[in-house]
C-alpha cells in the first residue's frame, strides 16, 4: 500500500531565486520535489492493532544523480550510504520509529540531511611529518639504558 504526500507550501522566509516547489534537503542543497519519492507501507514489529491498520513506515528514494553535489561530495555520500544505496544508484532511507506518516517522513528527511551534510565536509589532507631528530635520539638512549640494565642482571655467568 503506497500513499503519496502533498506538496508543502513555500515558507515565507524562503530567499528569492529559489525555485517554487523545491525541497531543501540540506543547507545549499535544493532539489525539485519530483526528485524525492516517498512511499508509505505497513510497519513491522510490535505495536498492536495500529500496525496492522496503518501504513506509517516511510521510505524515501532519491537518485544520487539528482542531488546537486560536487563529484567529491557525491563520492563521499555513496561511500557513507553503504547498504542504503541500491544497484540503480538510488538512495533508499526508511523510517518507522514513529506512529504517524508525517513524523516518519520528517525522520527520513533528517537522516538524508545528516548524510548530505557529512558528505559535503571535505576531509583534511594528512600532511606526513618526519620524526624529529631529538625523538630518535631519546629512543636510542632509552634502548641503550634498558640494555645496560638487562646486561647487569645477567651476572658473571657462574656455570656449576
Amino acid at each position: 500500500m503506497s500513499v503519496g504526500f502533498r506538496a508543502m507550501a513555500k515558507p515565507a522566509d524562503q530567499p528569492e531565486g529559489v525555485p517554487d516547489g523545491g525541497l531543501e534537503l540540506a543547507p545549499g542543497v535544493r532539489v525539485p520535489e519530483s526528485a524525492v519519492r516517498f512511499a508509505f507501507v505497513a510497519s513491522s514489529g510490535p505495536g498492536g492493532q495500529n500496525v496492522n491498520k496503518r501504513a506509517t513506515k516511510c521510505e524515501l528514494r532519491i537518485a544520487l544523480g539528482d542531488l546537486p553535489l560536487s563529484p567529491g561530495a557525491r563520492a563521499r555520500l555513496s561511500g557513507a550510504a553503504g547498504r542504503l544505496l541500491n544497484d540503480m544508484g538510488e538512495l533508499i532511507i526508511a523510517c518507522d520509529e514513529h506512529r504517524s506518516q508525517g513524523r516518519n517522513r520528517q525522520g527520513c528527511l533528517d537522516r538524508l540531511r545528516t548524510l548530505i551534510i557529512e558528505a559535503k565536509k571535505v576531509p583534511k589532507v594528512r600532511k606526513p611529518t618526519a620524526v624529529p631528530r631529538w625523538a630518535k635520539k631519546a629512543r636510542r638512549d632509552d634502548k641503550r639504558r634498558r640494555a645496560d640494565i638487562k646486561r647487569k642482571r645477567q651476572g658473571e655467568g657462574d656455570d656449576s
